[in-house]
């Protein structure tokens, strides 16, 4: 189930994501976590500092459940989409108390690509986001804008609109993960620069302020994501707004993702 990994007494632990997409069946799912355990596990890495979780396939998530558990596994996971609606006719999809029973921690809401080629609306990936609290898992919501929002809307205000859009319709003390990822930037090579990065993650963050108060805004975890790899981490990591990464692409390769969760070590931060 969920865990919360945020106080103002100790700080936001940094939370590094990795969204596999539409990628890996589920014994490549089970292969993919083994190795990614033992690279971290050999590199010594400290799942307390900074906390590592994987978003696999629906048709995974059973797989790496059992492995996690059997093999008593620090690393979590969660789905990459769910269902507004409670367990009843809507075929074809997941709803939010199926995941809680894989003990799934998160579910991704509102990807840009569940945005663009599906259509979903702000009002879509708040009932989203409501339904995932009301089964105690944490959602991991997606903001961010296309090329045409920054020329026509400037910065953060895309963004801003749409995190709006979650908090009017979910409880002010749920826990909740955002992640600032720019349209223009996924799977571009062209990342946002990490001054970009901050100065987005900061308007986010004083809009979670505004609307349920300095303590929420000091513990919420903003993720940056958007063509995030193992050379570019360490500069989003060093903003002081930026509490991890989605990873996309460069989360699919057990090594690059490993360099990525290990930033502190291999780059001076």
């Amino acid at each position: 189930m969920a865990r919360v990994n945020r106080s103002p007494a100790d700080g936001r632990i940094p939370l590094i994501a990795g969204n596999w997409k539409m990628n890996f069946d589920h014994l490549q799912a089970i292969a993919f976590v083994q190795k990614l355990a033992w690279s971290l596990k050999d590199a010594r890495h400290d799942f307390g500092a900074v906390e590592v979780a994987v978003f696999p396939p629906f048709t995974d998530l059973r797989s790496v459940q059992t492995l996690v558990a059997a093999d008593k596994l620090p690393i979590v996971y969660g789905a990459q989409d769910v269902c507004a609606h409670a367990p009843g006719a809507f075929t074809g999809e997941i709803a939010a108390s199926f995941l809680a029973q894989l003990d799934c921690s998160y579910v991704l809401i509102g990807h840009s690509e569940r945005r663009t080629f599906y259509g979903e609306t702000d009002e879509v990936i708040a009932a989203k986001t409501a339904a995932a609290i009301g089964a105690g898992l944490v959602p991991l919501v997606c903001v961010g804008e296309t090329a045409e929002d920054l020329e026509t809307h400037g910065a953060s205000a895309v963004p801003v609109a749409q995190l709006n859009a979650v908090l009017d319709a979910i409880p002010k003390t749920a826990d909740f993960v955002v992640a600032y990822e720019p349209v223009w930037a996924i799977g571009s090579g062209q990342p946002a620069t990490p001054e970009q990065a901050q100065q987005v993650a900061s308007a986010l963050r004083a809009t979670i302020a505004a609307r349920l108060g300095d303590e929420a805004a000091a513990v919420t975890r903003v993720l940056y994501g958007g063509s995030v790899k193992a050379d570019n981490i360490a500069g989003f990591m060093r903003q002081p707004d930026v509490d991890g990464a989605l990873v996309g692409g460069a989360s699919l390769d057990v090594e690059g993702f490993s360099a990525i969760v290990r930033y502190q070590k291999h780059v001076g931060v």
